[in-house]
């Protein structure tokens, strides 16, 4: 399991994106979240990006412990589906008792 630390940003994003695609590559298909706690839209770009790389080599990409605010900011682009986030936000509270994503400014 490929296990992220507490902060992905724009700051190290190119970093962990190709770290991530070498576990990929050696064929790593899980990724856990549960350590974030800063995270920016360098994040869901990353993951998306590996979900890409994954999705071409035939395999699936599972992401794991996600927190609210990666699910949230994954909901406001529309790529939550795309990155199978939304079971787990709601299981995280990023939505509220109608499904409607609640966002902090």
């Amino acid at each position: 399991m490929l296990s992220l630390d507490t902060s992905l940003t724009n700051r190290n994003a190119a970093t962990v994106l190709r770290d991530g695609l070498a576990r990929l590559a050696q064929g790593e298909a899980q990724v856990d979240c549960g350590k974030l706690t800063q995270v920016d839209s360098a994040a869901v770009a990353v993951l998306l990006a590996w979900q890409r790389d994954a999705a071409s080599r035939g395999q699936s990409l599972v992401i794991v412990g996600v927190p609210s605010q990666l699910a949230e900011l994954a909901a406001l682009y529309g790529v939550d589906s795309l990155l199978q986030l939304g079971a787990q936000a709601s299981a995280t509270g990023a939505r509220d008792a109608q499904g409607t994503v609640s966002h902090r400014h």
